[in-house]
């Protein structure tokens, strides 16, 4: 229970720090000095959990199973008074008393509570002196976000197995084939079958690669669904209305034709086959689909005339060359003392690929002593005797036992993700500060230090890589099946997630439709009903898998703040320690809801821990959306979008000496028409991110951009629809710029390259007007990628000391420009070149661009055309 009363206790400090905020110091009656008392007890316990979680004994996880409740039962006592105090306008001073006299008393008696236990650990404390540890400290240095040197999926072990799949998926038979990869759960299949899937022969070869994600529970419809959305084959106001039978003709008819490789991984039965077979076409033109299963029963009919690989366990050798290559970035190890015991730790691990890097990811952040790895060694062959599903699931844990208390609950928390998920990373990081689960660090925000921890778990391979972005930070990751379990247990027996901090809310696709559940948007089977607890709203309904993740529903109270009317007027219900609340129409349809209107109620302000909001509509150009000004009301607001729709003006009428609300954790904001005031400006003082839209809003001085240089945190800026760049003040510390439907002439560019020092980042969608770019030197110093999209420019006079840092040059529908200037070649840093439906006049200079490089030994230049690598 040490994680779980972790979590509560770091949450909990993150409440406290929020009902201490200046801009509640007029509204909230309580003892400050009591407030900072609580605290610094909780951080004490902190601290102590952090330092002695690795001590595991009874009378410890009776203690942490008490604190853990206690700290959940402050965050109740403290919501309850915070949320009476908020919602109560009166200016009686006898209430007011009143209510510091009951929130006091209470508060009294969570500090008592925790000093018994904190005495009561002390005790135990005193028990260890001169007790040996469990275990030798685990040294953990946090690094950078950068893209480390090696590969991440290492296939150390299998290199002649990757050869072998690549040579068999490109044979000149021309029929469809299926090749069949079958192994036990963690031995590499799906590392092997991406591996071959990404191999540069492969990606040449086939028109289309597809990679679709099957497991035990799968369903047909989702998954061609989701493929087709995303390849624009399908809109999304009319994905409700497609039937499986239309969505399998339409995979085939956009596979018609076409050489294509599929990847159907985690295959557990013949009937999934059967169910997707129809939609792949036989087109003779040696098209191929690639199976991964932990089945034999299903490789062997898959192949063709029986035939499918096998994957083995590795033998000790192998074992020991991946062990290294995990640990030391090399088949070898440097330390001869280490040899010896770490080839029986590689042993141990029974040649499962996945257990050995794991445990590789262990041993590469921990001291390199011989003690800790005679430790790890010890406890990876006493599991030996377990059959291989059981023991790779104790070797796995053995490496989250390992980890830093602080990165437990961030671990455990990936169990809330559906199996063979893809996760974007920006998402994962937002669900972690939502959870309350990151220690605040001083000099840093909450998702730099989420970023660090998401680096050390993916450098434990605990967590998966799936995709970088160009820039180096990871874009997407996954977590593999059986660590996913592991999850689960974990989670399950700490207890660890008991209430929803976050709130998915998706409109009906019609108005008589509502069969979600209130928490997650998924369709509801059985109804569970949340009884009526707080502010006049009708019983929610929930699904049973919310249900069960969640036991303390009923305990929580809840409050009216979204509404959308149409002809029927739909509630939605929102608990008062939500801290993420997400809202999108993607199901609804145009017919019903152009003339709906969404709308926020000043409510709003008693989801006092909100640090989310995110309302993100597909006809966001005819919903209304109606926001309070009570929305400024929020300090701890991190996100704010809203999209195109407007954000209110502050409120201004404050009491005399009462401070102006100040949304300091304000780091994005997506608006439309921002009014970019002083006074708008100096309440948002750390804004990073801004994304505004002028579309349908007037050309006046209430929209000038001229206060925008004040904002000297902003690192990155979008603007739409906005033409007057001598009405907007970039701030210098702008690293990134994305002008859409702007209009802005070429000569007007210098403004942007010669007032920006540190841009490194420019796109431009539809922003330009005008045919000749002539750049002029010492502007775009810094910049590493430039990306145009749909414009007439014809001539283009740049050379390589106009962009002497450019990375990546991207081009796309850019139809009218006669070349690429040759020079651009010669920028020493640039790695890539894309063109998507550009001329061919600006793909024979690219590849013009491209041959001048290879010739003069240039081997790290690369073109691609339409998403495809070309060479000379």
């Amino acid at each position: 229970m040490a994680v779980a009363a972790y979590a509560s206790l770091v949450s909990l400090g993150h409440v406290l720090d929020n009902v201490q905020h200046p801009a509640r110091r007029h509204r909230l009656h309580l003892d400050t000095d009591q407030i900072q008392s609580l605290q610094e007890k909780v951080e004490f316990l902190q601290g102590f959990l952090e330092l002695h979680s690795q001590r595991i004994s009874p009378e410890m996880e009776h203690l942490a199973k008490q604190l853990a409740v206690v700290a959940d039962e402050a965050d109740d006592i403290i919501d309850f008074h915070v949320v009476n105090q908020l919602g109560e306008r009166s200016q009686d001073q006898s209430l007011h008393m009143l209510a510091l006299s009951s929130f006091c008393e209470d508060m009294d008696k969570i500090i008592e509570k925790l000093y018994s236990i904190t005495e009561k650990l002390m005790m135990v404390k005193e028990e260890w002196v001169d007790v040996k540890e469990q275990q030798p400290i685990v040294s953990v240095s946090v690094g950078s976000t950068e893209v480390p040197s090696g590969d991440k999926n290492t296939m150390v072990g299998f290199d002649e197995r990757l050869l072998q799949v690549v040579d068999e998926l490109t044979r000149d038979e021309s029929d469809l084939r299926i090749l069949p990869i079958v192994g036990m759960g963690g031995i590499g299949k799906t590392t092997l079958a991406r591996n071959a899937f990404d191999y540069a022969y492969i990606v040449n070869r086939f028109d289309m690669r597809i990679w679709f994600s099957i497991s035990q529970q799968y369903s047909v419809r989702e998954i061609l669904l989701k493929y087709l959305l995303h390849c624009k084959n399908i809109k999304k106001s009319a994905a409700n209305e497609v039937d499986l039978a239309e969505l399998g003709e339409r995979m085939h008819k956009l596979l018609f034709g076409k050489r294509y490789l599929i990847v159907l991984d985690d295959l557990w039965s013949i009937k999934a086959w059967e169910d997707f077979k129809s939609s792949f076409p036989d087109n003779r033109n040696g098209s191929r689909i690639l199976v991964t299963t932990r089945l034999l029963d299903v490789a062997r009919p898959l192949g063709f005339d029986n035939h499918y690989l096998t994957l083995n366990l590795l033998d000790e050798d192998k074992s020991w060359d991946l062990l290294c290559e995990k640990v030391f970035q090399q088949q070898s190890c440097p330390h001869q003392e280490l040899e010896e015991i770490g080839r029986k730790i590689a042993k141990g691990c029974r040649g499962l690929p996945l257990a050995i890097v794991t445990i590789g990811g262990l041993l590469s952040k921990s001291n390199r002593t011989t003690e800790y790895w005679k430790f790890v060694e010890d406890n990876v062959t006493s599991f030996v005797r377990s059959g291989y599903d059981e023991s790779c699931l104790k070797i796995l844990s053995l490496s989250y036992k390992s980890l830093p208390l602080h990165l437990k609950p961030c671990f455990l928390y990936m169990r809330v993700f559906p199996e063979d998920d893809t996760i974007k990373a920006s998402e994962l990081i937002k669900l972690w500060i939502s959870e309350g689960f990151l220690k605040p660090v001083e000099g840093k925000s909450l998702e730099e230090v989420a970023k660090e921890y998401l680096k050390d778990l993916t450098d434990r391979n605990l967590i998966l890589i799936s995709k970088w972005t160009r820039s180096g930070r990871i874009k997407t990751c996954s977590i593999h099946d059986i660590l996913r379990e592991l999850c689960f247990r974990e989670s399950n027996r700490e207890q660890l997630i008991r209430v929803p901090k976050t709130q998915y809310i998706s409109f009906p696709g019609r108005p008589k439709e509502s069969h979600d559940c209130f928490l997650c948007s998924h369709k509801l089977g059985r109804q569970i009903k949340i009884k009526q607890v707080f502010g006049g709203v009708a019983s929610p309904s929930v699904c049973e898998a919310c249900n069960n993740v969640y036991p303390n529903l009923n305990s929580l109270r809840w409050v009216k703040v979204l509404e959308l009317i149409y002809i029927q007027s739909f509630t939605f219900p929102h608990h008062t320690k939500l801290r993420c609340l997400e809202v999108n129409d993607y199901c609804c349809h145009d017919e019903y809801w152009v003339t709906g209107k969404l709308l926020l109620a000043s409510t709003i302000s008693l989801l006092w821990n909100l640090q989310i909001l995110d309302v993100h509509l597909v006809y966001e150009f005819y919903d209304e959306l109606v926001v309070p000004s009570e929305v400024w009301e929020i300090p701890k607001l991190r996100h704010l979008k809203l999209g195109v729709h407007r954000l209110p003006d502050p409120l201004t009428n404050q009491l005399e000496g009462q401070d102006s609300a100040v949304l300091e954790n304000l780091t994005t904001l997506s608006s439309g028409a921002f009014k970019c005031s002083e006074e708008v400006v100096k309440r948002v003082p750390n804004l990073r991110e801004l994304q505004a839209n002028y579309m349908d809003f007037p050309r006046d001085n209430r929209y000038s951009l001229n206060n925008l240089a004040h904002l000297d945190k902003l690192e990155s800026l979008y603007v739409a629809y906005y033409s007057h760049l001598e009405n907007i003040a970039f701030p210098t510390s702008l690293k990134k710029l994305d002008l859409s439907f702007c209009a802005i002439s070429w000569d007007k560019m210098t403004i942007i390259g010669s007032s920006l020092p540190n841009l490194e980042v420019f796109k431009l969608y539809d922003a330009t007007s005008g045919q000749v770019w002539n750049p002029i030197e010492g502007e775009f110093l810094r910049l590493k990628t430039l990306f145009i999209w749909n414009c007439y420019l014809v001539r283009w006079g740049a050379e390589d000391v106009h962009f002497p840092n450019l990375q990546s040059l991207s081009l796309e529908k850019v139809r009218k420009l006669e070349e690429i200037p040759l020079s651009i070649g010669d920028i020493n840093t640039l790695q890539s070149i894309h063109l998507d439906n550009c001329s061919e006049s600006v793909i024979n200079s690219a590849m013009e661009i491209l041959n001048v490089q290879r010739e003069n030994g240039n081997e790290s230049l690369y073109v691609y055309v339409d998403g495809k690598q070309v060479t000379v």
